[in-house]
């Protein structure tokens, strides 16, 4: 039972109720209660609706006449070459001399 109340509890609470409240008023306040439930029911569906809108990705549709062509690919007729090996190219060229080129120490050949 909601609460830990038994049934005899839930009766004696009725029954208090009517009394407080009176027969006549029962009905109206059962349907103002229905009317804020549902109301309350409709926000929070709508406030899931709206968060799962902005986390959503944003989609845009692109107009025809803004819309990017298409890169068609290679046609079968062009040959795809591809890149000489590094060695071909020849060494790097070096900032730092080579060791013929340094000076050695105490050589006065200069």
């Amino acid at each position: 039972m909601p609460f830990g109340l038994g049934p005899t509890e839930l009766i004696v609470i009725l029954l208090i109720v009517l009394l407080v409240f009176g027969a006549k008023r029962l009905p109206e306040i059962g349907a103002s209660l229905g009317k804020g439930i549902r109301e309350f029911k409709s926000s929070v569906s709508e406030i899931q609706a709206d968060v799962a809108r902005s986390t959503e990705p944003e989609r845009r549709e692109v107009p025809p006449s803004q819309a990017r062509p298409s890169v068609a690919p290679p046609q079968a007729s062009e040959p795809v070459r591809p890149a000489p090996p590094a060695e071909a190219a020849g060494p790097a060229p070096s900032s730092r001399p080579h060791a013929a080129e340094a000076p050695v120490p105490g050589d006065d050949d200069n």
